[in-house]
């Protein structure tokens, strides 16, 4: 086999095809960006895994054509409950059936019908092929041009060549080792036990999570279905029966059904990749990062990992951007995902406690902590922080829109009622707070999409609220539809147009800025 080749055979090929690696192609897929997906198994695995996402990642799912089948499979939960050792409440973090996205900011799901879905999807496109029963061997090397990717099945050893390559292959990833990266360590390592069970007894539960913060036995305990529940409980010696591990949650004396889906060990840790690309060679889901369950954020990185790049990748390989493009997808990922990691490891140390003589006191300040007006409300709003400011995300000292996401209301537009998402597309957008002015339609123009007037979408008011409160007069937003640029008000023009035109534009000439627009216009109105 020869280790240079002039062109490549597939644009994108995708190591793994989890939850993260098949939400990244159908993302592509929506783009014109044709992928291969590489599966050593041949069909979804059947036990469940993941099973909370939030309404940020249920929009992801929106957009990777998934969203209403979702939908019907999922379940809205509550929110977070902190219990003491005796299961009385510390803490609740309330979660709305209706958040910022337009979907419940919790939903409890079984992950094999989530996959089943998404491999649906994938099926009905024809950019999309997947070849399951193989194993990836090699890949690279590192070089300007194609990546080559190296894999075994029934018939023998194969090789192909990629524009680029995605690994979405898990905790023990190939395609870390191919890119260099090691794993920096995020001081959490526990090993714990999750039990998965289907029972029509009476459990008692309030419709969310509950974490119980006690140092001899931290628990988790949720309702994932209308019969399913799950509980997690740490490890240690002399260990119970099922049944007398989840009696607090069952009826006295219950001695009806109880079928145990799935008990299974694992080791539960923080970890970061330190470097997640290697030329057109990318890390995504647990292959960039690892964390504790406790908040449910485990496969909501990753498939923030998917739609984060899918729309920058697609840019880079089909839309003239520059390749520094690329290098936001770890600048603005990576720090991201450090913050969901260490916030599920403080929740998981108020659940143990800790094993030292200070143990105790933690518990006690983080009960009076939890008692403090509005602190569990605001705590519960930081699951998802902004993106640091960068090359995509006007740079402030103010904290205002730039890095959050627009929100997800109900509009009409075009004779029809739809999403935003759905109205908008997968391009740049700029909203305007009023009538977008001569040079926001300039530059809309260049950017191949146009400005739109919050006040004609027909939406309920959510938009202009948002804008008001942002301070906005107009917004730029990104194809993933995170505020990349703010005219704040009574300001005249975006404040890093200069910054990001470089990386987006597909021609050699400047993105036209206000001044230059209305020089334009001026320059025609005196022919």
């Amino acid at each position: 086999m020869t280790l240079e080749r002039s062109g490549a055979d597939v644009p994108v090929a995708i190591i793994g095809a989890g939850p993260v690696g098949v939400t990244a192609a159908l993302l592509l897929a929506r783009r014109g960006v044709r992928t291969l997906v590489l599966e050593r198994h041949r069909d979804v695995y059947p036990l469940p895994r993941a099973v909370a996402t939030d309404d940020e990642v249920r929009r992801i799912l929106q957009a990777a054509g998934v969203g209403e089948e979702f939908t019907a499979v999922a379940r809205p939960a509550k929110g977070l409950r902190l219990l003491d050792a005796r299961h009385r409440l510390m803490a609740e973090f309330r979660r709305s059936e209706l958040g910022p996205h337009g979907y419940a900011q919790t939903s409890m799901f079984d992950q094999p019908e989530l996959e089943r879905l998404l491999r649906d999807a994938l099926a009905r496109r024809p950019e999309c092929e997947l070849r399951g029963g193989v194993e990836v061997t090699g890949i690279g090397p590192d070089t300007t041009g194609p990546v080559r990717v190296t894999y075994r099945d029934d018939n023998g050893e194969h090789e192909l060549w990629a524009e680029a390559v995605l690994g979405c292959d898990g905790a023990n990833s190939l395609t870390r080792e191919a890119v260099g990266a090691v794993w920096e360590d995020l001081r959490f390592e526990e090993r714990w036990t999750v039990i998965d069970v289907r029972t029509r007894a009476d459990v008692r539960c309030w419709e969310g999570v509950d974490q119980v913060c006690d140092p001899e036995r931290p628990a988790t305990f949720m309702r994932v279905g209308e019969d399913r529940y799950r509980w997690e409980f740490r490890l240690r010696d002399g260990e119970e029966a099922v049944r007398d591990l989840v009696a607090p949650w069952l009826p006295p004396s219950y001695d009806g059904d109880f079928d145990v889906v799935r008990e299974t060990q694992y080791t539960f840790r923080a970890r970061i990749a330190d470097r997640w690309r290697s030329g057109r060679v990318f890390l995504l889901g647990d292959a960039a990062h690892l964390t504790p369950p406790f908040i449910g954020q485990g496969l909501c990185a990753g498939l923030r990992d998917a739609y984060n790049l899918a729309w920058k990748l697609a840019r880079v390989l089909g839309q003239g951007g520059d390749e520094r493009l690329l290098d936001t997808y770890e600048s603005e990922r990576k720090p991201h995902a450090r913050h969901v990691i260490k916030l599920a490891v403080a929740t998981g140390w108020a659940m143990t406690g800790g094993q030292d003589g200070a143990a105790a006191l933690r518990r006690g300040l983080l009960a009076a902590a939890c008692r403090i007006p509005g602190l569990t409300t605001l705590a519960g709003r930081a699951l998802s922080p902004p993106l640091t400011p960068g090359p995509l995300v006007r740079r402030s000292l103010r904290r205002g829109l730039a890095g959050t996401h627009c929100p997800q209301p109900w509009i009409t537009a075009d004779g029809r009622t739809a999403r935003l998402d759905e109205v908008l597309g997968d391009s740049f957008t700029i909203l305007s707070a009023a009538d977008p002015c001569p040079w926001l339609n300039a530059l809309a123009r260049a950017l191949g999409t146009r400005a739109i007037p919050v006040t004609g979408l027909g939406d309920d008011g959510t938009l202009t609220a948002w804008m008001h409160t942002g301070r906005a007069d107009a917004v730029l937003l990104r194809p993933d539809h995170v505020v990349m640029d703010v005219v704040p008000a009574g300001a005249r023009a975006f404040t890093d147009s200069a910054t990001w035109a470089s990386l987006l534009h597909t021609t050699h000439s400047p993105l036209p800025t206000r001044r230059t627009a209305e020089s334009s216009l001026l320059r025609s109105a005196t022919r």
